[in-house]
């Protein structure tokens, strides 16, 4: 298989792969820290690189769980909108991953903060990518806490950074990759000749 085809194949088959699908068992670190590396060749104007990662794993991820599910119980209740099944999710849902990777923007000013959104978005897409083409299973979700603005210390982030979501990673249960399904080209480009 050329270069090209192997690209085309990893791009097609790139899936989100939820946590009802993971078996369990731990990623490689080595895993984890190639897609980091893969996430660093995104695309970034003025090489800004507005990307910032927090990795969580093992013990990490039970203090991410209890971060978030207590952010979220005083935030609710002081907004009185808290529900235990909410409560719950916020704090399961790390616990079901092998690792969880915060995703964080570091805005710097000398660009548009929609160009370091974009670049942001390129970097979680080369380390999907990179973990589809291990049969690693991810998602990318904007659940949690993501819009709590203070929750951005926790993730290292200031007042004018952005928290994007989190990249939900475990091994997935069975050797059955999901199919996928996309509209037609002809549906989403027009040529003008």
């Amino acid at each position: 298989m050329s270069i090209t085809e192997a690209t085309d194949q990893i791009i097609q088959e790139r899936r989100s792969i939820y946590t009802n699908m993971f078996s369990g068992k731990q990623v490689d670190d080595a895993v984890i820290e190639k897609m980091i590396a893969n996430a660093r060749w995104a695309p970034t104007h003025k090489l800004t690189e507005p990307w910032q990662f927090v990795i969580f794993k093992g013990d990490g991820l039970q203090k991410l769980s209890e971060f978030q599910a207590e952010l979220y119980r005083k935030k609710a209740e002081r907004e009185n909108t808290y529900t235990e099944e909410k409560y719950l999710k916020f704090k399961n849902k790390p616990l079901e991953c092998s690792h969880v990777i915060a995703i964080g923007m570091k805005r710097n000013e000398v660009v548009p903060e929609v160009e370091e959104i974009c670049a942001v978005a390129c970097a979680v897409q080369n380390m999907w990518l990179t973990a589809s083409a291990h049969r690693v299973g991810c998602y990318w979700s904007t659940g949690g806490v993501t819009f709590y603005d203070e929750a951005k210390p926790f993730f290292g982030l200031g007042e004018n950074d952005r928290l994007l979501g989190f990249l939900y990673i475990g091994n997935v249960k069975s050797d059955k990759w999901p199919n996928g399904r996309r509209k037609s080209m002809e549906e989403k480009a027009k040529w003008i000749v």
